[in-house]
C-alpha cells in the first residue's frame, strides 16, 4: 500500500528530472556570494534550547496554515523572538512552499537557513546553495543507506550543514554513518503522520554523547519544549504551534517561551 512518503517522493523524482531538464537549457544555478551561517556552533554555545522556527503554508496531514504568509515578515518575528534558525518549506506541491520563500527570509534577517524539502539529488543540493540555504534536510527513510552518505557528503562539501532526520531507532546506525552536523529526531510518522513526543526520548537514548539532536514536530508548548530538553536535545523544530498564529505579537512571545535556559532542565 502506497504511503504518503512513497506519493511525496515519486512526485520529488519526477520534478528533479524537470530540474535536470531546466539547469541543461538554462545553463547552472546562479553563484552562491552570501557565506554560511552555522546553526551547530550556535547550539554549542547556548545555554538555552535552540529553536528552529519554521514558516509552513500548508501540510498534507493538517491542511492550510496561512496560505498568504510573508516570509520576511515572519522570519523577522521569529528572530526577535529568540530563534536560533529558520527553517522553510520549499516543497510547492504537498506544502505549498517555494525556493522563494527561503529568499526572502534569508534576506531578512541574520540567522542560519534551513532548506526543508524531499531532497533525493545533488541537483537539489546545488539549488539549495545557490538560493542561501545554510542548512538541508535529509530524510533517512527517503533512500537507501549509501545514497543517504554520498548525498550528506555531498552536501558538506559544498559548505552545508546537514541535518538528518530519522524516525526511529531502527534509523539511527544508517544516519551516523553519514556523519551529519546535526541529528533530526521526527516525532511524526511519514509513513502515517502519527505523532508520539516518546520517539525523541527513545531515540535520544540511542545517540553518541556529544550529538547535536533536534526533536521535531508535535512541539505545542513550554512542557513538550522542556520534555525535550529533558530528553537531551539541543533543538526543536517547531511549525504547526507557530503557522497557527496569525497574530506577530503572539508569534514573538511564543518562540520566546518555548526557548527554555539548559540549566533549568532537570537532569
Amino acid at each position: 500500500m502506497s504511503t504518503i512518503l512513497d506519493r511525496i517522493l515519486e512526485t520529488k523524482r519526477r520534478e528533479v528530472e524537470a530540474l535536470r531538464q531546466r539547469v541543461h537549457r538554462e545553463g547552472p544555478f546562479p553563484e552562491r556570494t552570501e557565506p554560511f551561517r552555522s546553526l551547530a556552533q550556535t547550539l554549542r554555545q547556548a545555554q538555552r534550547l535552540g529553536v528552529i522556527a519554521e514558516i509552513k503554508r500548508k501540510s498534507p496531514s493538517k491542511g492550510v496554515f496561512q496560505a498568504s504568509v510573508d516570509p520576511a515578515e515572519r522570519a523577522r518575528v521569529y528572530e526577535q523572538g529568540g530563534a536560533s534558525a529558520i527553517s522553510v518549506l520549499t516543497d510547492e506541491t504537498y506544502f505549498h512552499g517555494a525556493l522563494e520563500d527561503l529568499r526572502a527570509a534569508r534576506s531578512a534577517v541574520h540567522l542560519p537557513i534551513l532548506r526543508k524539502d524531499f531532497v533525493i539529488d545533488e541537483i537539489q543540493v546545488d539549488e539549495a546553495v545557490s538560493a542561501g540555504a545554510d542548512i538541508l534536510l535529509l530524510i533517512a527513510a527517503a533512500m537507501p543507506a549509501d545514497r543517504l552518505v554520498e548525498l550528506s557528503r555531498y552536501a558538506r562539501a559544498r559548505g552545508l550543514e546537514v541535518l538528518l532526520e530519522v524516525h526511529g531507532e531502527d534509523e539511527v546506525e544508517a544516519a551516523l554513518a553519514a556523519e551529519p552536523t546535526l541529528i533530526g529526531i521526527n516525532n511524526r510518522d511519514l509513513r502515517t503522520f502519527e505523532v508520539d513526543l516518546a520517539t525523541s526520548e527513545r531515540v535520544l537514548r540511542r545517540l553518541p554523547e556529544g550529538s547535536l539532536a533536534i526533536a521535531e514536530s508535535g512541539i505545542m508548548g513550554r512542557e513538550d519544549a522542556l520534555r525535550m530538553a529533558s530528553a537531551g536535545a539541543r533543538g526543536i523544530l517547531v511549525g504547526e504551534l507557530l503557522m497557527r498564529h496569525a497574530d506577530l505579537a503572539s508569534v514573538r512571545a511564543q518562540v520566546a517561551e518555548l526557548c527554555v535556559p539548559l540549566e533549568a532542565v532537570a537532569k
